[in-house]
């Protein structure tokens, strides 16, 4: 049990000499300013190691300190506390044993708290230390909204009549206690909880699928009233500005909305199929700030040439790579560094996805005429030092995107192919010239996202004999000795074993050998050539790299060339 009497940390740690007077003053009037918890400043200061800290307090307190990352939790005893209360109290059930609750809580010292709890639980508890760190992430873990959306499915399934008509009111009712935004908040709750990427509405035949998509994985909830399914399209048709009426054909909106202090830019993708439109959501974070090129995740050799590039007055740089790559992150990165007072640039893109400051951005509207090589054409008048497409879709826009290029504005797009040596097949299938390409490109780089092992779980990784046969075949090195990671499952990383994605890049910096390959449209002296370049490294090669340095998994890197 905790002491009876609140001692104060400070006195305590005095006590034990493991901080000076001083530093007690320092950190008090440091307090002062910040509102922090004293013991988080003393850790912040440097004045004494966290662990230290936590393990002095269980001593004191005479009460076990849990670490949550390795304690193996149950979902539903956690859960006998409310969110609300673990939130407010930074607590947490842990344990159930002879008719008591063992609760962690970050300040075990709070009697208050502690009563509440126990008027809570409705029995007396006892008390174990945990970091605040720990605790915030299981309880977004744990306190997930799949409970709070199935209640709100069946409301709004009890409000919905079985006529279409009933539908048919429910659309025109636009109150905020409406189950069907209740339902859609708690949607959207969920995603900013886990930082999901894509929010995927699948109506089944007898069950309604919300898929979440995390890490470029999708996470699955089924809810059994399907009904409620097409007034959930409904309302998303609505905020996005779509023809309700309209079920036969595909649409495409957006919207914005803002969820606790994250305001998002949702990109809405509506497609009939067989039970019912299904809808997918793409959630852009506006809150989030650009990233800088330097936060990408290139490694350093990679970064110090693309930044040469950048720096260059006029020519085409281009990023390759499939849907879902992170082309666009690089793309925005790559504008925050160039974006100076004293170089005018304009995007054309589709959509806009982040808005930036000085830029001037336009988004295509082909169904008015809008198209990509249309606003090309006008905006080459608009002297523009750069200018950023979206994407290279066709000849046309490939072709004024190179003359761009040839007339001293500096041009970065994207290409939709699997590697940097490939790219160049598609621009000359595209209907690219050679000698025009070749007096033009200054580099291609692609890339792809690996799932990053979760730093909370990590462990050494036995692989599996068909992953030792996979490296020997792909390896020109010698792997022998080399120790491999992976996640073994946590609280942190809802026990996937991964936690983050991360880039691999591939870099192909055109020289004198390669642009005379190019001009002559010999693909395959220029993939030779390429291959032989002492800055050139595939994309397998560097997602290997990544293996070997404990950043992924073999399994993932096995994936990623399966792709490739």
């Amino acid at each position: 049990m905790p002491q009876s009497k609140k001692v104060p940390l400070t006195d305590m740690l005095l006590s034990e000499q493991l901080i000076t007077e001083e530093q007690r003053d320092n950190a008090i009037l440091e307090q002062k300013k910040t509102d922090k918890k004293i013991g988080q400043i003393l850790v912040e200061l440097g004045y004494i190691e966290e662990k230290k800290l936590l393990h002095l307090l269980s001593e004191q307190l005479h009460i076990p300190y849990v670490d949550l990352k390795t304690y193996e939790l149950n979902a539903d005893l956690v859960k006998r506390l409310p969110e609300f209360y673990a939130r407010h109290f930074r607590s947490i059930v842990l344990n159930e044993e002879n008719g008591k609750f063992l609760v962690g809580m970050v300040d075990p010292q709070d009697l208050i708290a502690h009563e509440e709890i126990e008027r809570i639980l409705g029995r007396k508890v006892s008390l174990a230390l945990i970091r605040e760190e720990d605790l915030l992430a299981v309880i977004d873990s744990f306190y997930r909204r799949s409970e709070e959306i199935s209640h709100f499915a069946e409301s709004l399934s009890s409000e919905l009549q079985p006529s279409a008509s009933g539908l048919g009111h429910l659309s025109s009712v636009t109150t905020e206690d409406m189950p069907v935004v209740n339902l859609l908040r708690s949607i959207f709750e969920d995603a900013v909880q886990v930082q999901a990427s894509d929010i995927h509405i699948e109506p089944d035949e007898s069950v309604l699928r919300i898929r979440l998509r995390v890490d470029g994985v999708l996470q699955e909830q089924i809810i059994e009233e399907k009904a409620i399914a097409q007034a959930l399209v409904q309302r998303i048709k609505m905020m996005s500005g779509l023809n309700i009426a309209e079920k036969r054909l595909p649409q495409d909106g957006r919207f914005s909305i803002k969820i606790k202090k994250s305001s998002l830019d949702v990109r809405v993708s509506t497609l009939p199929s067989q039970y019912g439109e299904t809808v997918v959501m793409r959630l852009l974070n506006q809150s989030a700030d650009v990233l800088k090129i330097s936060q990408v995740g290139m490694p350093p050799e990679i970064l110090k040439y693309y930044t040469q590039i950048l720096s260059a007055s006029y020519g085409l740089l281009l990023l390759v790579g499939p849907t879902g790559s992170g082309k666009t992150t690089t793309l925005y990165a790559s504008l925050n560094q160039l974006n100076k007072p004293e170089d005018k640039i304009i995007t054309v893109e589709d959509p806009v996805e982040y808005r930036l400051p000085r830029i001037t951005q336009i988004q295509v509207n082909a169904q008015i005429g809008l198209t990509f090589a249309n606003v090309l054409r006008t905006i080459l008048r608009q002297d523009p030092d750069i200018v950023m497409i979206g994407e290279l879709r066709d000849e046309e826009t490939m072709e004024i995107a190179i003359r761009a290029a040839m007339t001293g504005h500096f041009v970065l797009s994207t290409l939709h192919t699997n590697d940097t040596i490939g790219s160049m097949t598609r621009l000359l299938d595209m209907g690219a010239q050679g000698y025009l390409l070749a007096s033009v490109l200054r580099a291609i780089m692609a890339q792809r996202l690996v799932r990053k092992i979760c730093h909370n779980c990590i462990t050494d990784d036995v692989l599996s004999l068909e992953e030792q046969n996979w490296l020997r075949s792909v390896c020109q090195s010698e792997m022998q000795g080399v120790i491999f990671k992976k996640g073994s499952g946590c609280t942190y990383c809802h026990h996937t074993g991964y936690q983050g994605r991360v880039g691999v890049f591939e870099l192909l910096l055109m020289n004198e050998e390669l642009s005379d390959a190019l001009r002559q449209s010999d693909t395959a002296a220029f993939q030779k050539l390429a291959q032989k370049q002492p800055t050139y490294r595939s994309l397998l090669q560097s997602g290997i790299d990544l293996a070997v340095k404990g950043i992924t998994t073999v399994h993932e890197i096995i994936y990623m060339s399966g792709e490739i």
